[in-house]
């Protein structure tokens, strides 16, 4: 019976430090690689990056995109737990809910009291070097479906 316990602590022990491995870090400064990203059926930004600081459950980014209408950057906050948070991207109201699938980070985002609504995927390459984000817009102008690029800083 000792031996099995033991066993049994060792297996959970490993798959514990396996299940935390899975989860990457997404913090860095993240620059969009334009030549390599697919922006479905939306126009391309002049630059795009990303500022991460992920300290899991705390996500906070700060994303600064350039294109004819000028710059914008907005600061946004999340936790990856599965509950509800809310930002405000300009005068628009967003409610996002992160959770993870294995080592892919799921967004879900819902503004205009849900009639746009957004899912992300972030990848990590194994190297740390490339973060993937696929991402589908919904909404009543449509659908598409983005995969963005970013190179790490």
């Amino acid at each position: 019976m000792r031996t099995m316990i033991t066993l049994a602590a060792a297996v959970l022990t490993c798959m514990s430090s396996a299940f935390s491995q899975a989860r990457p870090d997404f913090s860095g400064t993240w620059k969009l690689n334009i030549a390599k990203s697919n922006f479905g059926a939306l126009p391309a930004p002049e630059s795009s990056s990303l500022k991460v600081e992920h300290r899991d459950p705390a996500l906070k980014m700060v994303s600064t995109t350039v294109s004819s209408s000028g710059e914008r950057a907005y600061e946004l906050s999340f936790t990856t737990d599965g509950k509800e948070c809310t930002n405000w991207v300009g005068n628009v109201e967003v409610k996002s809910v992160l959770r993870w699938d294995g080592a892919t980070l799921i967004m879900e985002h819902k503004a205009a009291g849900g009639e746009v609504t957004l899912r992300d995927q972030w990848a990590l390459s194994e190297d740390g070097k490339i973060l993937t984000v696929t991402r589908h817009w919904s909404g009543s102008q449509g659908e598409t479906t983005q995969t963005l690029v970013h190179e790490k800083q």
